[in-house]
């Protein structure tokens, strides 16, 4: 439990009457979950909030440490560090441990997530949730600022774009079992995405392009650059090489390993959460909709989606087992890449090798080669929201 939290919670009990939502709004994410966590014997609702909390927690950690470093909202390549958030005048300078802190601090919270649905099971529940009261404290002031709300930081428009078919004004979520499915299935992406960055070991790497960025800079003096190239590429020129020099050496293979557990996790996750959905007769607040339902924040979700999403996900859980190959130009048609050889057995990342073939030729072999097929009909059918989809149906 976070200490500031502690204090939080001890200083901040709900008030009487007050639901679980409106105590969010209230008091924030840390100190309801420190609440939550500290009660001897939590009720099923109390032990999906906590889940939940720890869930948003951890990408509240992950904000506060990028508003403290004022780490921009152009990382488009990478979750979290992607989010708007305001920016912070007095920032102090990104050092390379605070990536590696904002990583190993997130998968702590989608660990502590896991721990509560694991306790929680698959016992019923229902706890409704007021999407307006759901913030974070991004400059960690205790107190609610314009631009912290979830639906700013998150980019969900609730009731706006092409994916969602009408407006709600003031949309309210009742989450239930199957959404816990959900949820966990969330966290074992987030994890696989931690081991992954962190089997590379990627701090060495942003420290030497911080360090050569400034030694560039000071080469500048006093007169301004001819152009505006450095302006409009130099910060993505600088990520580019932090990625790819990292990319460079050979990854901690039980890390990799690590990270190929939670990406079949998840598909198992998801899988149950779609079995979960498809027995649900209510049509309550829902957060995702079976084909019967109707989705709580205006999402329009086509009857069949849950199907076509599936076929998405076997065909991708079918290429981490190693069953269809992944498929590389110079391979022809009857051979490809095994991805579990891939993670059994990490490579190094050269871009010139793998381009050419010859780096990826120890994961080659013959056979059924994976064909895209599902995630074009997948794309079809959502018409052309594929991938604004996929992140919300995880």
């Amino acid at each position: 439990m976070r200490p500031l939290a502690l204090i939080l919670a001890l200083a901040a009990a709900p008030a009487a009457g007050e639901t679980l939502s409106e105590e969010i709004a209230r008091t924030g994410l840390a100190a309801t979950e420190a609440r939550l966590a500290a009660l001897p014997a939590p009720a099923n609702e109390d032990l999906f909030a906590l889940a939940g909390l720890h869930f948003l927690g951890g990408v509240e950690q992950a904000l506060q440490l990028r508003w403290q470093t004022g780490v921009k909202a152009d990382w488009s390549e990478l979750p979290i560090l992607r989010l708007p958030i305001p920016e912070n005048p007095n920032a102090i300078p990104f050092q390379a441990a605070d990536f590696t802190a904002i990583i190993r601090n997130l998968d702590a919270d989608m660990d502590a997530a896991r721990a509560a649905l694991a306790q929680l099971g698959d016992k019923p529940f229902a706890l409704e949730v007021r999407m307006a009261d759901l913030w974070f404290d991004i400059d960690a002031n205790g107190t609610r600022d314009a631009g912290e709300s979830l639906s700013e930081v998150t980019g969900m428009a609730l009731g706006g774009g092409r994916m969602f078919g009408v407006a709600v004004e003031d949309p309210v979520i009742t989450f239930d079992t199957a959404d816990a499915a959900w949820l966990s299935a969330y966290t074992h992406f987030l994890s696989g995405f931690a081991s992954t960055a962190l089997a590379y070991d990627p701090e060495p790497a942003i420290q030497r392009v911080i360090d050569s960025s400034r030694a560039i800079h000071d080469l500048w003096g006093t007169t301004p650059p001819a152009n505006a190239m450095d302006m409009m590429f130099g910060r993505q020129v600088d990520r580019a090489a932090m990625v790819l020099i990292a990319l460079s050496k050979t990854p901690n293979k039980a890390l990799t390993q690590d990270a190929y557990t939670h990406f079949l996790s998840m598909i198992e996750e998801n899988r149950r959460f779609w079995s979960l959905l498809a027995l649900e007769s209510d049509n309550t607040g829902e957060w995702v909709p079976n084909d019967t339902q109707v989705s709580g924040i205006g999402l329009t979700v086509p009857p069949g989606t849950g199907d076509r999403w599936q076929a998405v996900l076997a065909d991708a859980e079918k290429a981490l087992k190693g069953e269809l190959l992944i498929p590389h130009w110079r391979f022809g048609a009857e051979a490809g890449i095994n991805l579990r050889k891939a993670f059994e057995t990490p490579p190094a990342i050269d871009l010139v090798t793998f381009i050419q073939g010859e780096g990826l030729l120890p994961y080659a072999e013959k056979g059924p080669q994976m064909s895209m097929q599902s995630w074009r009909d997948f794309e079809d059918f959502v018409q052309g929201d594929a991938m604004l989809f996929a992140v919300f149906l995880n």
